[in-house]
C-alpha cells in the first residue's frame, strides 16, 4: 500500500499565482477536480473518510502557495458548476461539487479572520482589470454613486450590464464553463462566460450557488453576524473620496453616518416605515371617500412611491440573480403592483366618475393586506423557527405546483366527459363548480347527479373520480408534501442559516455611498436626480451627501443612543478579535532542500523555536482594523533564517495567567474534596 507521502507526491497541483486572473484561477481548480476526483463519493465519506484525502492535499497545498484573492470566489463557482452539470448515474459531478464547497470551508478555517474576511468580501473585478491583488489602484479614478465594494476591481469598469438580464447571462455561462476549461489559454476565448459573476463576492456567490453548509461554518458566520451587527463595515466615512471596502468597524475614527448602512439598523427602520405604511393602508381603507382624494390618501400614495422607488434601487443594486434568492422580494413586488393597479382604477373612475369602477379600486386595494401584513412580519425570519418554516413552505409550494400540473390534465378530462353527458341537464359553468365541490370533499353532491348525468355512464364515471380525487390523489398529495417537509426540517439549522445569509446579505449589497431610508428617499429623486443632465457628477455626490446629513440626522441620533445603552448594560460584544486565527496558526517549515510542508497546528502564538529549521508564523491584519501599526513587530534571527511575526498582546497573556491560576486552586480544591472523601470511607469501616 502506497503512503500517504507517496500518494501526495502523485498529486499534480493547480498553479495559481496571486495576479492570475478570475478566468485562470477557476480553470486550474477545474483541472484539479475533474483530474483527481474520478470516484463517487458522498458528502460524509468526504468529510470524513480516506475518500478525501485528496481534499485535505489541496488545502494543505492552498494555504501553503496561493494568495489570490479571488480562491474563494473560484471555488464556489466551480461548485455551482458541477451542480448544474446533467446528472450522471455515477454522481461524480455531484461528489467534486462537495469537494469545491468543503476546499472552499477548510482553506478559510485555516487563515486569520482578517483574512477570511478579505477572501470572502472579495467583489469579481472585471475582465479588464489587469492587477486584481492591488487594492489601492482606483483611489485616483473620479469618485461616483457607484462606488463599490474594493477599489482594486474599479479602475477600469465597464457599464454594468441590465439587471433583467444578469440571470439569463449567469444560466447561460454555466453551457460555456465545460468550453473555458478545455482550453489551454483562457485569453483567447472570444466570450469570457465568467462575466456576469463580476461585481459579487464569496458570499453573495454561495448564497446564489446554494452552498449552504458553507455558510454553516462558524468562521462564515462569524463575518455575516459581524456585517449584521455592524463590526464589519464598507464605509469608514461619507466623503468625496471615500471608497467601499471591507473593514472592522471603528468607532474613534468612523463616520456616524455611516451607521446608517449597518443591516439591522436599515431592517428595523424598514419594519417602522411598514408599521407606518400599514396604518395609512387601514386609514384609507376605513375612511373609503368615493368622491374626492383625501390627505390619508395622498400620503398613502407618498408611501407607495416611496417603497416602489427604494425596491427598484434594491433590484439595481444586487442584481436579478441574488434579487430573487430571497422570498419577501415577491411580496414586495406584489404589493407594487396591486398598489399600481389601485391607482389606475382609482384616477379612472374618478375621471369618468363610476362609482362601479372606484368600488373596484377599493377592492383591490384591500388586497395588500394579504401581501403587506405578511411582510412586516418579515423581520421574524430572523428566529430559527419562523426562519426554518419559510423554507419549508417554499418546498411544499414548489412540489404542490408541479402536482396540481397532473391534476389539472385529469380533471378537465373528466370535466370534458361529464359535460357532454350532461349537456341537457347542466351547463360548463354549472358542471365546472360541481366538480370542484367533489374535488374538495363533497362526494355526496356527485352521488346525487350522477343520474342526471347519464343512467349508465354517470354512476361509475363519478364513482371512478370520486375515488380518484377523494383517495388516491390527496394522498398522494399529501404525501409529497409530508416528504417535502420532512427533507427541509432534517437540515433546520443550515435552511435557517440560509436564510438569515440572504437577509443580512441583500441588506449590505447596495454599492451606493449614500442610502436614505424611504419615504425620505423621494427627496433625491425629485430635486437631485434631475439635475444630473447639467450639473458634474461631483457635485451631485456631494449635494446628496449633505442631504443625507440633514434629513438622516435623527435617525443616527437614535443609533448612537442604541449603541451607548448597549455598552453600558452591557449586551454589546466584539465578535471579532481582528488578529487571532479563527484556529491555531499554521506552522510552516522549510526543510534543507527549500521545500515547503505543514507542521501540526500550534495554539496561538509561541516563543519556542524550532532548531535545524527556518519556522514562519504569520499573523496578518488589515490596514483598516482597530490594531494599531505600533503593536505588531518583526523579529529576524540570526541563524538558520528564523523569522517570527508577533503580536505584543499584554491582555492575552494575562488571561494566560489567570486561566492557569484558576486551573491550581481548581486542582487544589479537588485534592482536598478526596482527601475528604477518604476520611469519610476510613470512618465508616472503623464502624
Amino acid at each position: 500500500m502506497d503512503s500517504p507521502t507517496h500518494e501526495k507526491s502523485d498529486i499534480t497541483f493547480p498553479v495559481i499565482k496571486e495576479d492570475d486572473s478570475f478566468v485562470a484561477v477557476v480553470k486550474q481548480l477545474s483541472f484539479y477536480f475533474v483530474d483527481e476526483f474520478t470516484l463517487p463519493s458522498t458528502f460524509e465519506q468526504l468529510r470524513t473518510t480516506s475518500a478525501g484525502y485528496k481534499i485535505r492535499a489541496l488545502v494543505d497545498h492552498l494555504v501553503l502557495n496561493v494568495t489570490n484573492p479571488a480562491l474563494i470566489n473560484a471555488l464556489l463557482t466551480l461548485k455551482w458548476h458541477f451542480t448544474c452539470l446533467e446528472a450522471d448515474d455515477r454522481g461524480i459531478n455531484e461528489t467534486r461539487a462537495n469537494a469545491c464547497e468543503i476546499v472552499a470551508w477548510r482553506f478559510l478555517s485555516r487563515l486569520s479572520e482578517r483574512e477570511a474576511v478579505d477572501y470572502c468580501l472579495y467583489e469579481l473585478p472585471p475582465k479588464e482589470s489587469p492587477t486584481p491583488a492591488t487594492p489601492h489602484d482606483a483611489s485616483a479614478e473620479e469618485s461616483h454613486e457607484q462606488t463599490r465594494l474594493l477599489p482594486q476591481s474599479r479602475a477600469s469598469e465597464p457599464v454594468t450590464p441590465r439587471p433583467g438580464s444578469r440571470r439569463v447571462q449567469l444560466m447561460r455561462s454555466m453551457t460555456h464553463f465545460g468550453g473555458i476549461f478545455a482550453q489551454e489559454d483562457g485569453d483567447d476565448d472570444e466570450e469570457d462566460p465568467t462575466d456576469s459573476f463580476t461585481g459579487l463576492n464569496g458570499l453573495e456567490i454561495a448564497a446564489v450557488a446554494d452552498c449552504k453548509k458553507f455558510l454553516c461554518q462558524r468562521i462564515v458566520q462569524k463575518i455575516i453576524t459581524g456585517i449584521w451587527k455592524g463590526d464589519i463595515t464598507f464605509w469608514e466615512s461619507l466623503s468625496m473620496g471615500t471608497v467601499k471596502k471591507p473593514q472592522f468597524y471603528n468607532r474613534r475614527r468612523a463616520d456616524p453616518f455611516t451607521r446608517l448602512r449597518v443591516p439591522r439598523y436599515i431592517k428595523a427602520f424598514e419594519v417602522l416605515f411598514f408599521a407606518s405604511f400599514l396604518f395609512l393602508y387601514y386609514a384609507v381603507l376605513v375612511e373609503r371617500n368615493p368622491y374626492r382624494i383625501t390627505p390619508l390618501e395622498i400620503a398613502l400614495y407618498v408611501w407607495f412611491a416611496a417603497f416602489a422607488y427604494d425596491e427598484l434601487g434594491e433590484f439595481i443594486d444586487a442584481g436579478s440573480i441574488f434579487y430573487a434568492v430571497d422570498i419577501w422580494n415577491s411580496c414586495d413586488i406584489m404589493i407594487i403592483l396591486i398598489g399600481l393597479v389601485f391607482l389606475i382604477t382609482r384616477v379612472v373612475g374618478m375621471f369618468q366618475d363610476s362609482d362601479r369602477i372606484i368600488d373596484v379600486s377599493f377592492d383591490i386595494l384591500s388586497l395588500e393586506a394579504l401581501f403587506m401584513v405578511p411582510r412586516i412580519c418579515s423581520l421574524l425570519s430572523l428566529h430559527p423557527y419562523f426562519g426554518t418554516l419559510i423554507p419549508c413552505l417554499k418546498a411544499m409550494t414548489k412540489d404542490f405546483v408541479k402536482f396540481m400540473v397532473v391534476v389539472a390534465i385529469l380533471y378537465l378530462g373528466f370535466l370534458t366527459t361529464f359535460t357532454l353527458l350532461a349537456r341537457d341537464h347542466f351547463n360548463l359553468s354549472q358542471m365546472t363548480w360541481i366538480l370542484i365541490k367533489v374535488f374538495f370533499g363533497s362526494s355526496y353532491i356527485g352521488f346525487d347527479i350522477m343520474h342526471d348525468i347519464s343512467p349508465q355512464l354517470g354512476p361509475p364515471l363519478m364513482l371512478i373520480f370520486v375515488f380518484m380525487t377523494n383517495i388516491l390523489l390527496i394522498t398522494s398529495l399529501i404525501s409529497i408534501l409530508s416528504d417535502s417537509f420532512s427533507k427541509v426540517i432534517s437540515h433546520a439549522r443550515e435552511e435557517y442559516i440560509y436564510v438569515y445569509s440572504v437577509y443580512v446579505l441583500e441588506a449590505s449589497t447596495s454599492n451606493r455611498l449614500t442610502h436614505f431610508y424611504p419615504p425620505l428617499n423621494l427627496i433625491p429623486l425629485i430635486f437631485i436626480r434631475p439635475l444630473r443632465l447639467i450639473v458634474k457628477a461631483e457635485n451631485l455626490r456631494n449635494a446628496r451627501i449633505i442631504l443625507l446629513r440633514v434629513t438622516h440626522a435623527p435617525f443616527v441620533g437614535a443609533i448612537f443612543l442604541f449603541e451607548r445603552a448597549q455598552d453600558k448594560v452591557g449586551l454589546r460584544t466584539r465578535i471579532f478579535s481582528s488578529i487571532e486565527p479563527g484556529v491555531p496558526s499554521l506552522s510552516i517549515q522549510t526543510d534543507i532542500h527549500g521545500n515547503k510542508t505543514a507542521k501540526k497546528q500550534r495554539p496561538f502564538l509561541s516563543s519556542r523555536q524550532t532548531k535545524g529549521s527556518s519556522q514562519l508564523h504569520l499573523i496578518q491584519d488589515g490596514a483598516s482594523s482597530p490594531l494599531s501599526p505600533k503593536e505588531t513587530f518583526v523579529t529576524k534571527g540570526k541563524k538558520d533564517g528564523h523569522v517570527v511575526a508577533m503580536v505584543d498582546n499584554s491582555a492575552m497573556e494575562e488571561k494566560v495567567r489567570e486561566l492557569s491560576n484558576e486551573v491550581k486552586d481548581l486542582s487544589q480544591t479537588i485534592k482536598e474534596l478526596t482527601a475528604l472523601l477518604m476520611a469519610q470511607q476510613g470512618n465508616g469501616d472503623e464502624s
